[in-house]
């Protein structure tokens, strides 16, 4: 039911996001994020031997309540397994092969490789005896993909998608008092998109912890209307009971504002919902003069929902939320808090480079930094709903988002993921628009297109009737989708007639949800096909499409279109078009996979921004090509710009709106200049010089991040002795840190196949052929004696627990491929008995100091290839005759220290992300080279 405490008011658009509230000493409520400290290997997809025996028990997890076997099992041994901290994509990790997924970037997981398209993950918590009485859940904000999820062994469900936060209620399950175990596996064996997904855990988990009667999950939904200079609050908040209590509550909503000023609040006593109901409550608040969000100025506010009973606060739930207009029209185009904003917008996939899809949160606000730098004010999830970190540094940077579920549909399976991201993202000051679809080729012209826009449109409406629904369109302008959509999406000039289009549906809003699509690799100004590399110059990408510079014009000269949003902001892994391997990233990129720059981020930034810009292109260092004729462009919105060689005046050009200015030049070293006027003074000067040799490596931190956290991103350049960048350097530098860890490497090249990131390598060894024979003494050798070939027999089998020998002596083999002294060789054993002695290949070896049943292996008594182990033990005794006895000796784990990392300069430049340890003050990173000047930086 839905009790509505005043009269209803009119509904606005503007808005906000139900936040995750932390931890608040008045509430029962507690978020508590678990990345840290997890266990993970790789499975496999369909042999269950490869898989550690999951589902392969006479009765499965889906057969019997809590019968989670394999690793899927509370108690399966993990300790071999790799440990690792959240955020992860285990694709990133693998090397490229040209048999990998183009569409994905070549990397060697996922489809096509059964061994590395299954991942396994494992974490052991403690849950206090006094949660009993709270609802525990876990909440997953994204695990790629088809993820399973187990809790002490109990199924909790399936989440196919790879882009859908989840929640699960594990209540019934805990066990108070103790160790708790989560185990997820995750199944990146089919592809959601034709981009790089990545694989795994690669958004964050949380443990959540409420009273019975707390606001729902995304359960609240805040919406503002603007009248004279007062914005009207209606807060709708979805309260649930999963307790016995039958009575009122109290609901008290409060805003504050962005210095933590309270402003106004509100108070009801309402009957709290039956036992596993919900109940829709909405309150009325009011701010007066409100400072209003907007990309210049995203000023937030925060609505605190309290939940009290018997007086006493029994939850607390807070969602930051901004007061602002928006209006899309047919003819004048896109209004934001009433004033005309061309939407200057980009696409983006969510990998980086380095770190594939598992981004920590500073380099969601990285991004969306270089994004702002570059004039863009708007940002299209492109196809997917995105991580809720990157809307938030959104909302808290000033972009404007289209946010974009994955597949177009009518059934439970379209809608239900439709309405778990509206209801996430609603809240999003920064969203503009919901998109329900994208070049859906099949159904875009037809019937059976309008049939599901229609449905999705109407359906987006009941959920969220503040913001309008708008799809990606590609396959032509005529009919379909485009006759029945709010707001029309225009994918490409190329595809169709748009302002035939719009002559024939004048009430319908249309904005350029794609453009561009051109070919250009960062610092190459001469297209090489045989390398894989395209010129930097913005051109047409084929016949039919068109330039940045050409969409931009076209876009810009028509009032009653929004914007555009080029395809894309930045490179991306996969779909490396118009090559193929060993192609392995994008081309689109106004920037590169780093965020590094390329041309074309200038010619934007002159005619998105509003500061003078003034860019010359090429470089100057064109050595053997003395005397012949070089392309030099311009980017500015300078009035005027003077083109200089080596002092000499090559002509004063006059800019036109959204162009650039061109020159031929013939090549000569020394110094090009570019001398920008404005109103017939000069206001800007660029220098492209030529450089001497590399000498000095430079390293350089961004700048101060919003997100204040430990991780920094760090350019890799070098410069001559004059301390000049060198823009055709790509030597390969080596990195070592202190203080704290790398996260990734990466240098912008399309074609580079060296690793992403330098890990220790983890392999497990099986011990197989294990027999036994019976020892006559319960007493343990220190030395192996010589036992009698022929009483070996299988071991375990036909035992007879009620009358066992005094020890047994088991024997078997494990075999050890490229053994190298700098490999680290332990047996993790798993108890076969209740004393034991470990022999390897005739030597005995002492258990570890940090686990009494881990043996480090010193590599002087390994073999490669086939090694033997014996353990004698006395033997487990059963206590019930149903006991299950533990048969599996342990297993041997192989650990391979990661190289040096490492990366190239490409023309000039690498990236490396660091992360400073949680107990340091400081991180240290140094690089080196052979002939260089080594660098370090201290990032505190």
């Amino acid at each position: 039911m839905k009790i509505s405490f005043f009269k209803k008011l009119p509904l606005f658009i503007g808005f906000l996001i139900p936040i995750l509230a932390f931890a608040q000493s008045k509430s029962d409520r507690e978020l508590i994020l678990i990345d840290k400290d997890w266990r993970f290997s790789l499975g496999h997809l369909y042999d269950t031997e490869k898989d550690f025996g999951h589902a392969t028990g006479y009765f499965s997890y889906l057969t019997k309540t809590g019968f989670g076997d394999g690793p899927a099992a509370k108690d399966f041994d993990d300790r071999a397994w790799r440990k690792l901290d959240l955020p992860h994509d285990w694709a990133v990790e693998q090397p490229f092969s040209e048999s990998g997924s183009f569409s994905h970037g070549f990397k060697t997981a996922g489809k096509g490789f059964p061994e590395k398209s299954i991942g396994w993950y494992r974490k052991k918590i403690n849950i206090p005896d006094s949660d009993k009485g709270k609802i525990i859940s876990l909440k997953f904000d994204g695990i790629f993909r088809n993820s399973k999820v187990f809790f002490n062994g109990y199924y909790l469900g399936t989440e196919e998608s790879g882009y859908n936060g989840f929640e699960y209620d594990v209540t019934a399950y805990v066990n108070y008092g103790g160790e708790n175990t989560i185990v997820v596996r995750a199944d990146a064996s089919m592809e959601e998109g034709w981009f790089y997904e990545g694989a795994g855990i690669y958004r964050h988990v949380y443990l959540q912890k409420t009273n019975p009667i707390y606001v729902a999950l995304n359960g609240t939904y805040v919406k503002s209307e603007i009248q004279n200079n007062k914005a009207l609050i209606t807060a709708e908040v979805s309260v649930q009971n999963k307790g016995n209590y039958k009575g009122s509550i109290e609901l008290v909503e409060t805003i504050f504002d962005a210095s933590n000023k309270q402003i106004t609040s509100v108070s009801e006593n309402v009957v709290a919902p039956e036992f596993y109901k919900t109940t829709n409550l909405v309150s009325k608040l009011s701010v007066e003069n409100p400072i209003l969000w907007d990309v210049d100025s995203p000023n937030l506010y925060r609505l605190v929902t309290e939940l009290k009973q018997n007086g006493k606060i029994i939850d607390r739930y807070e969602t930051p939320f901004g007061i602002r207009t928006i209006k899309f029209d047919a003819e004048k185009g896109f209004f934001l808090n009433g004033k005309s904003l061309k939407l200057k917008g980009t696409n983006n996939h969510q990998d980086h480079a380095g770190i594939g899809t598992a981004l920590p949160d500073e380099i969601q606000y990285y991004r969306i930094n270089k994004l702002k730098e570059m004039g863009s004010n708007a940002y299209r999830c492109s196809h997917h709903p995105p991580t809720p970190e990157l809307l938030k540094a959104c909302d808290e940077l000033g972009m404007l988002v289209i946010d974009e579920t994955r597949l177009m549909g009518i059934n439970d399976y379209h809608l239900n993921d439709l309405e778990r991201m509206m209801k996430r993202d609603r809240n999003h000051p920064s969203i503009i628009c919901w998109s329900v679809g994208n070049e859906e080729w099949n159904i875009e012209g037809n019937i059976v297109g309008e049939r599901i826009t229609n449905v999705m449109q109407d359906f987006a409406k009941s959920i969220d009737d503040t913001r309008p629904v708008t799809v990606g369109i590609s396959s032509g302008f005529r009919s379909g989708i485009s006759s029945v959509v709010e707001i029309m999406g225009y994918n490409y000039l190329g595809n169709g007639d748009i302002d035939a289009h719009r002559n024939e549906f004048k009430q319908q809003p249309g904005m350029g949800t794609e453009e561009g699509s051109t070919f250009t690799t960062r610092g190459v100004y001469f297209t090489d096909d045989a390398k894989h590399y395209k010129s930097a110059y913005d051109q047409k990408p084929r016949s039919t499409f068109y330039s940045i510079e050409e969409g931009w014009k076209f876009y810009a000269e028509r009032p009653y279109l929004a914007g555009m949003f080029i395809w894309t902001g930045f490179d991306y892994r996969g779909e490396p078009t118009p090559y193929g391997w060993p192609s392995v990233t994008s081309y689109f990129g106004m920037m590169d996979v780093c965020g590094f720059p390329k041309d074309n981020v200038f010619y934007l930034k002159s005619w998105w921004g509003d500061k003078p810009v003034l860019h010359l292109m090429p470089h100057w260092n064109w050595a053997g090509m003395e005397g012949k004729e070089i392309d030099v462009w311009v980017q500015s919105n300078c009035d005027e710009v003077e083109l200089f060689l080596n002092k000499k005046s090559l002509g004063k050009k006059k800019m036109e709106l959204n162009s650039h200015l061109e020159w031929k030049v013939n090549y000569q070293p020394g110094t090009l200049e570019a001398v920008g006027y404005k109103n017939g003074k000069k206001v800007l000067t660029e220098i492209q010089k030529t450089t001497g040799k590399a000498e000095n490596i430079k390293l350089s931190s961004d700048k101060e991040n919003p997100s204040k956290g430990n991780v920094s991103v760090v350019t890799v350049e070098l410069t001559d002795k004059n301390g000049l960048h060198v823009p055709t350097a790509n030597d390969e530098i080596q990195f070592s840190i202190k203080g704290g860890k790398i996260l990734g490497v990466g240098n912008g090249d399309p074609t580079s196949l060296e690793n992403d990131q330098f890990l220790d390598e983890i392999s497990l060894v099986k011990i197989n052929d294990l027999k036994e024979q019976k020892g006559i003494s319960a007493t343990l050798p220190d030395q192996l004696q010589n036992y009698p070939e022929n009483d070996w027999k299988t071991a375990f089998k036909d035992r007879d627990y009620k009358n066992q020998a005094p020890s047994y002596i088991y024997k078997g083999e494990f075999n050890l491929e490229n053994d190298s002294a700098s490999n680290v060789v332990s047996f993790f054993y798993k108890k076969i008995g209740v004393e034991s002695v470990v022999f390897v290949n005739g030597n005995k070896i002492a258990p570890s100091a940090e686990d009494p049943q881990k043996y480090v292996i010193n590599s002087s008594i390994l073999k490669e290839s086939k090694n033997t182990i014996h353990i004698i033990a006395t033997p487990l005794q059963k206590i019930k005759d149903w006991d299950v006895m533990n048969t599996d000796p342990g297993v041997i784990q192989v650990l391979k220290p990661a190289e040096p990392w490492n990366r190239k300069l490409f023309n000039g430049y690498a990236q490396i992300i660091v992360q400073k340890d949680e107990n340091s003050n400081e991180v240290a990173l140094t690089a080196s080279a052979k002939g260089l000047r080594t660098s370090v930086l201290v990032v505190k």
